[in-house]
């Protein structure tokens, strides 16, 4: 819920008590206030903003609302740089205290000062190698000159203290030759002095005397190996892990490595069938060997990183030209490191050492140590450009006696038992101590009366709710579990006749007691329908460590957005000139979300869309004509339409041929627009209208054509009667061809006519325009043979 006048936002839920009321966020309150809930409201209305319990009558003092408390349980002054102390005070305060409410953020000022004549510890760790002898040799005078320039850094005599190591690789295939002769005298030269090839010995602890060093190196000979890369980060890893055997003291740390070739690192030991990873810890024997050179890997970057940091040893890499790419990509990913070039014999090393310190010692980086995801720490300074909150405080270009302040600003994101880091900057043994409990509980100075009048007698009142007695339940204890039907309480705790209390819960007296979840919390709502552990997770963050959890989904914090608050709230890669995403989707993680169809990247294109060709639009807008004509402005405000006397065609306008409300056809083109349903539209000024019909052509051609049909007709059956008379002339002439006459027959047949000629001759006038005439023979001359007549018919018959 959100108060206009703060901007203060509490999230509402089904909070049933003070306690999970005050941790659900940093502005929720809890009224104590008896009689506050009306008839039929929950408790937790009692859960609110300040504000707005207030304008609901509940007065100041009947709130609670935990705040942080800090204290700073050690606060020594930080060293002047006149004061000469022999152990100089650079951060303030040393040890604070915190007591959180969770998500409420506390600010811790963390002053920190460059004390002059800070002690400095610096070991030499030299490569050995066979193409370092001339190295070698130069280094073995260079003691006293290094001490020098380290009492001049410190300012003064005994401030300074300086040790030696030397390194060449694991003694196995294929790093080194494992022949007999080769690891007594591994170097091709037969004439130098030579020793046998180890992985990393310590010649030296950390001392102030400066003549030690000389005759310690002096005493120290080439070895040699076969490939290029060395045991480099073999060798200060047992440098960062044996901190005893060093004798690293409460200074400024300083490890060079003097090299001139590249290093192995995790993973190249399976060339030689070793597979156990490095175990980060001290191997060193009494010769101050290291003795499981041949049997663990070299260190992964990132495991020496955290070593380094963890023991506050700043690395130069002093290297050859040749190499110094490889090294200024290795400074990168080792904080507080810094890389200078070797001349062929190491003549500048003393140079080259001078100028790393300054520079890694005027630069301050603030950090703290590995922290449980339930507590975040942000960092802000007064230096230049340390006004955004990062993970790491950082300030350059830090003088001697120069204070600066770093804000530390300490989360506690849930809820957690009492937990201690150190805060401090890297490369320095002062560190403050931090130590972070939370308040998760309310203190509400309640009465100490069992039978509280206002539970009924039956429950005592705490933080203005009742805590009834066993077997009795509701907000004043007046629900006892024998008062109503059984069934009809367990049918209140079941949602929409589904599980009772979504089988986390108990129903008792029509009401879920919800169960603790498997991470110690308390399932809730009316159902205990929720919880807040089964949200998205990011980097195996519960909402990615930038929201919380509430009932199955998370709530980012106002900069991250997500379905698991994975990534900052952004739209720079999604602008599209004054809209976003052309006005078809949302930004979210910096990427369109694009809606109806469209595609990403910036929901330009729709494959499965098609441009409609509106017509009644159109024809309003440009002819002001049609079925819209009255309320034009109203049904199209999505369509901006130009009236132009040729069209102009594009690649993304598509060309539309519509007719209108006369039967008339529009040419135009549409374009879409940013948005939806927004069009840009060019009609062509001229319609294409239809001619008018003409009647008389229309008349005179119907009547033509009925005309000609008939004709047609006739003619057909002209010639079907032609083609059948035909047929039967065919006929006659081929019988007469057969017949062959007598007198008898010729008699017969005049005869036969004579008789029959009256009472015929009225048929025959009636048929004679039919000339259809067909010979039947008489029923008395049947009995005659019929090949006595040629004829098959001697009277006339008429068919019609």
């Amino acid at each position: 819920m959100q108060n206009a006048n703060s901007g203060k936002v509490c999230s509402k839920g089904a909070f049933n008590s003070c306690a999970e009321c005050i941790v659900s966020g940093p502005n929720c309150a809890w009224c104590k206030k008896l009689n506050f809930t009306k008839t039929g409201e929950q408790e937790a209305v009692r859960c609110d903003t300040q504000e707005n319990l207030k304008t609901r009558g509940c007065s100041e003092t009947e709130i609670i609302s935990p705040k942080n408390i800090q204290q700073a349980t050690q606060k020594k002054p930080l060293t002047s740089s006149s004061s000469g102390s022999s152990d100089p005070v650079q951060i303030m305060p040393q040890e604070v205290k915190l007591e959180l409410r969770p998500d409420m953020p506390e600010t811790i000022e963390l002053k920190f000062k460059r004390a002059e004549g800070y002690p400095v510890d610096l070991y030499y760790l030299m490569d050995l190698s066979y193409s370092m002898r001339d190295d070698l040799e130069r280094v073995k005078s260079l003691g006293s000159e290094i001490v020098r320039v380290l009492q001049e850094i410190t300012g003064g005599k005994g401030k300074a203290r300086i040790g030696f190591g030397s390194f060449v690789d694991k003694t196995v295939l294929p790093f080194t030759n494992t022949n007999k002769e080769k690891l007594k005298w591994p170097c091709q030269d037969q004439n130098v002095q030579c020793q046998p090839p180890f992985g990393y010995k310590h010649v030296l602890s950390l001392t102030s005397e400066h003549q030690k060093f000389n005759d310690m190196v002096s005493k120290q000979f080439i070895s040699g190996n076969l490939d290029s890369p060395e045991g480099g980060l073999d060798a200060m890893m047992q440098v960062s892990a044996c901190e005893g055997r060093i004798g690293w003291g409460n200074s400024t740390r300083l490890l060079v490595l003097a090299t001139d070739d590249g290093f192995h690192m995790a993973g190249d030991g399976k060339l030689a069938a070793i597979l156990d990873p490095n175990d980060e810890k001290c191997h060193l024997d009494r010769e101050n060997l290291y003795t499981k050179s041949n049997l663990l890997d070299y260190p992964s970057v990132g495991q020496l990183a955290m070593m380094l940091d963890k023991s506050n040893i700043q690395p130069i890499f002093a290297v050859t030209e040749n190499v110094k790419s490889v090294y200024t990509e290795l400074q990168k990913m080792i904080p507080k490191s810094a890389v200078g070039v070797l001349s062929g014999n190491s003549d500048n090393v003393v140079k080259l050492i001078k100028d790393a310190y300054s520079s890694l010692s005027s630069s301050v980086i603030v950090t703290h140590d590995t922290l449980p995801d339930t507590l975040s720490v942000a960092y802000k300074s007064n230096c230049p450009g340390g006004d955004k909150p990062g993970e790491e405080g950082i300030c350059d270009k830090v003088g001697i006696g120069q204070e600066v302040t770093f804000y530390v600003q300490v989360t506690a994101k849930e809820c957690i038992k009492p937990v201690s880091f150190n805060v401090g900057p890297r490369g320095f043994t002062e560190k403050m101590r931090v130590t972070v409990t939370t308040r998760c509980e309310c203190e509400c100075d309640d009465p100490p009366m069992k039978d509280n009048p206002h539970c009924n007698g039956k429950g005592q009142v705490k933080c203005g709710t009742c805590s009834c007695e066993e077997g009795y339940l509701g907000q004043r204890c007046k629900c006892s579990a024998g008062q109503r039907d059984e069934e009809q309480l367990r049918r209140e705790c079941r949602k929409d006749n589904g599980t009772e209390c979504e089988g986390r819960g108990d129903c008792v007296c029509g009401v879920c007691q919800c169960h603790e979840t498997e991470g110690g919390k308390t399932y809730y709502g009316t159902h205990c329908e929720c919880d807040d552990e089964h949200c998205h997770k990011y980097k195996s963050l519960l909402c990615g460590g930038n929201g919380r959890c509430r009932c199955g989904k998370c709530e980012c914090n106002p900069e991250y957005e997500g379905n698991a608050c994975h990534c900052k709230k952004s739209n720079e890669q999604c602008k599209t000139g004054q809209t976003v995403c052309n006005g078809r989707g949302t930004c979210q993680c910096d990427q369109c979300q694009c809606s109806r169809g469209y595609k990403e990247p910036m929901c330009l294109t729709c494959p499965g869309c098609t441009v409609p060709c509106q017509k009644n639009c159109i024809e309003c807008l440009a002819f002001a004509e049609g079925p819209f004509q009255k309320n034009c402005s109203q049904a199209c405000p999505t369509t901006k339409v130009k009236v132009v006397d040729r069209l102009t065609l594009s690649t993304e306008a598509k060309k539309c041929e519509v007719k209108d409300s006369k039967n008339c056809w529009m040419d135009f083109t549409m374009e879409e627009l940013q948005g939806f349903d927004n069009y840009s539209v060019e009609v062509l000024r001229e319609q294409r209208c239809p001619e008018p019909p003409n009647i008389v052509a229309i008349v005179a051609g119907s009547v033509a054509g009925v005309a000609l049909i008939g004709l047609l007709i006739l003619l057909i059956i002209k010639a079907l009667i032609y083609i059948k008379d035909a047929k039967e002339w065919k006929n006659f002439q081929n019988e007469k061809k057969k017949s062959k006459w007598t007198n008898y027959d010729f008699l017969c047949l005049y005869a036969s006519l004579i008789f029959s000629f009256i009472s015929v001759f009225r048929l025959t006038i009636r048929c004679s325009k039919k000339r259809l005439l067909r010979w039947r023979i008489p029923h008395s001359l049947e009995s005659e043979p019929r090949s006595r007549h040629s004829m098959k018919s001697l009277t006339y018959t008429c068919h019609f």
